[in-house]
């Protein structure tokens, strides 16, 4: 199964769940290291970074890029999708819209975790997701168009009030009728909203295109009280096709994280 590692480049995110907080040569470099065939990146912004240094890092390191995460747009910039601001929701779309531009260089979604947002105030519950689904659907329209897809990620309740578990972000998806959007299923969100972690998975695998492959504590699993080997049979019997990425804490170290990680994805 492909494995992939979180690249965070986002100083106001240094105590989030990013393995690698390194300068992105020698993050790709400790990827390899570790044995990852792919990186996560979360960027500042989609002109952080320049393309060209990207792939001849891919070039030089033989790796594969994930993910795109969009989280900065909330964590450092304070946008969100369900603002009761239009202005601040346009802003917040062509933020993301950017970073699904510049994923689609390397063929990599863009993630949509913390940007969508929550209702509340000016805001009620139907509204916002009638806000998110209208931005879901531009976003998917987008990203299809530059041959890539886009990724919903279903938050816990104490990150969000819009969608917590993965059967109602499938539903949500299917009865909005929005097209080219899969869901990121994160373990560690799904361990505090999910009856079954199995169950919930199995039910709803034609509609997961990513995985953070995250313990019960946001740890690599081994070191929370996730079991993983039901995960990981019930992975190879679906055929599961895409990354088992490490958007983890750095704890006990990065190090540990890293190596920890990769035996955990290992049955």
């Amino acid at each position: 199964m492909k494995t992939a590692v979180t690249l965070c480049r986002v100083t106001e995110a240094a105590t989030g769940p990013f393995v690698f907080h390194d300068k992105l040569p020698l993050g790709f470099a400790k990827a390899v290291q570790h044995g990852f065939t792919a990186v996560e990146l979360f960027l500042p912004d989609a002109d952080a970074v320049s393309i060209d240094e990207i792939k001849q890092l891919q070039a030089q390191h033989s790796l594969e890029i994930a993910a795109i995460g969009t989280g900065a747009g909330m964590v450092k910039h304070g946008l969100s999708l369900t603002d009761a601001d239009p202005a601040a929701r346009k802003k917040a779309l062509d933020f993301i819209l950017a970073l699904v531009d510049f994923g689609a260089e390397f063929s990599a979604p863009a993630i949509l975790g913390s940007m969508q947002g929550k209702y509340g105030g000016l805001v009620g519950k139907e509204q916002a997701l009638t806000y998110l689904a209208e931005s879901l659907r531009i976003i998917g329209c987008h990203a299809k168009a530059r041959g890539v897809t886009f990724l919903y990620e279903p938050l816990n309740r104490y990150e969000t009030n819009l969608l917590n578990t993965i059967g109602d972000a499938a539903a949500f998806i299917q009865s909005r009728q929005l097209d080219n959007i899969k869901i990121l299923a994160d373990l560690f969100h799904m361990n505090i909203e999910e009856k079954s972690l199995e169950l919930a998975i199995a039910d709803n695998i034609e509609a997961i295109g990513h995985i953070h492959f995250a313990d019960s504590n946001r740890r690599a699993i081994g070191f929370g009280h996730t079991d993983r080997i039901p995960l990981l049979l019930l992975l190879h019997q679906l055929q599961y096709q895409g990354y088992l990425s490490a958007e983890i804490l750095p704890l006990p170290s990065a190090e540990e994280a890293a190596a920890q990680f990769i035996l955990s994805t290992q049955l």
